[in-house]
């Protein structure tokens, strides 16, 4: 039996269908079910329970013993949220929680973390543990996932294996029902789809281009299979970064939208508002070693081929995985 929290969701409802490719079809999703615009996510998914987030200690206490993993990737997500009393319910309260029933039952566990605890990258990105106590998140959001990475690691009792992983700029199938927080390139599609053209923010930094500036966006092909992987190994606990470990400019992610829709690069560059400016990220990239170290075996994906693996066989189809 494999638990998955926030199984209606982008990544949980990928990692689900990964495992039932796998043969595995035990699994129990946990989620708030009452949101409709998920339902397509967990529909053909194989499961054994559906479990309502707030009833699952309740159903645990019954049936815990019978868990043999437990993925927590259940969190509230949005970088907008500045109610500090949801997010420490919902990201630190709950994962302290299901921490403890890993501890109490010896169920490994792997839980998201987030890049959002890096902040402006003032310490850049690796995955040691050096800084973490300076992190400087930029938002609630991401203060809350330092929160619990802290806790995590202060803890003496420990699930035998446990791995928390910080999420990069994750792309892909599944993410139809997140509005302004679904992926750059979500959002290009469905832009150069109305119009033939896409907005980017211009740079307001003398060192970087209109266009330039780079994230590590992370196909959720690669993230899920890291996620199995890390359930087959159960060894080297800690907190890794999950990114694809390459940095690519906005304009390289812009092409890779045009050249899957076959039509010609038409970008038109606007401000970035002024009250989001000087928190504006330039740069980040996952330092992924920690990972590779740990020995983890597969490529991972370039923004070339997962745009048009997203765009050809998911977006223009409006598919789910």
């Amino acid at each position: 039996m494999i638990v998955i929290t926030g199984a209606a969701g982008f990544i949980g409802s990928c990692l689900a269908k990964k495992l039932n490719d796998e043969g595995f079809v035990d699994l129990i999703l946990v989620d708030d079910f009452s949101k409709t615009e998920k339902a397509d996510n967990w529909a053909s998914l194989q499961y054994t329970e559906l479990v309502e987030r707030n009833l699952f200690f309740d159903w645990a206490k019954d049936k815990g013993n019978r868990i043999q993993f437990i993925f927590h990737i259940g969190a509230r997500t949005d970088t907008t949220e500045f109610n500090k009393a949801i997010l420490d319910e919902l990201n630190v309260r709950y994962s302290k929680s299901m921490w403890q029933l890993c501890v109490e039952q010896g169920i490994p566990l792997v839980y998201a973390s987030s890049a959002a605890t890096y902040g402006m990258g003032e310490f850049g990105f690796s995955d040691s543990y050096e800084h973490m106590n300076e992190l400087k998140p930029l938002n609630p959001y991401g203060q809350s996932k330092l929160d619990f990475d802290l806790w995590a690691l202060a803890q003496e009792k420990q699930p035998y294996f446990w791995a928390g992983l910080k999420f990069f700029n994750v792309y892909g199938p599944n993410e139809y029902h997140k509005g302004r927080m679904a992926s750059v390139v979500f959002h290009a599609f469905n832009q150069i789809q109305a119009s033939g053209r896409l907005k980017l923010f211009r740079s307001h930094r003398p060192d970087y281009k209109d266009g330039e500036q780079k994230r590590d966006f992370v196909y959720v092909k690669d993230v899920v299979n890291v996620l199995f992987w890390l359930m087959e190994t159960r060894k080297n606990s800690g907190i890794y970064n999950l990114g694809s470990g390459k940095a690519n400019t906005f304009r390289e992610l812009a092409e890779s939208v045009f050249s899957a829709l076959n039509q010609a690069v038409n970008i038109d560059f606007i401000d970035t508002p002024e009250d989001i400016r000087d928190k504006y990220q330039y740069f980040t990239e996952a330092d992924m070693n920690k990972l590779l170290k740990a020995g983890y075996p597969l490529p991972f994906t370039s923004i070339q081929d997962g745009v048009k693996d997203y765009v050809t066989n998911y977006l223009l189809k409006k598919a789910h995985i």
